[in-house]
């Protein structure tokens, strides 16, 4: 399996990003997709997740009308767009896919891609 992040970059508050993930060696029609996101010195944490379906998502809330996680089941992408960013959304972010069932801890994702820096300057 083998999860390849991209898109993230240097961009000032209040800009957008989009980030892609292209999944391959799953059946990515089948597994939930989510984003976490890794600030320095900090353990990984959720950002947001899309059912196997695409017709349900979560969001953490501090990202809620700001992040918009989709997919695309026929190129086995997910893609997290990311508008009126802010300081506090720095970090390394990383996709993760997990076989049918939902959760927001990293522990429960098997598969991981090798992540995106984001750094959003004031």
């Amino acid at each position: 399996v083998q999860l390849q992040a991209c898109g993230g970059g240097l961009v000032q508050a209040g800009g957008s990003l989009r980030l892609s993930c292209a999944a391959s060696g799953l059946t990515f029609s089948r597994h939930v997709m989510a984003w976490f996101r890794q600030a320095p010195g900090k353990e990984r944490d959720f950002k947001a997740m899309i059912h196997w379906s695409g017709g349900s998502t979560a969001y953490e809330d501090s990202v809620k009308g700001r992040f918009t996680i989709s997919r695309d089941n026929a190129k086995n992408t997910v893609y997290l767009q990311m508008n009126s960013l802010k300081p506090e959304d720095t970090g390394v972010y990383f996709c993760a896919a997990k076989y049918l069932s939902s959760s927001y801890s990293p522990n429960e994702y098997p598969y991981w891609g090798q992540g995106t820096q984001v750094t959003v300057s004031s």
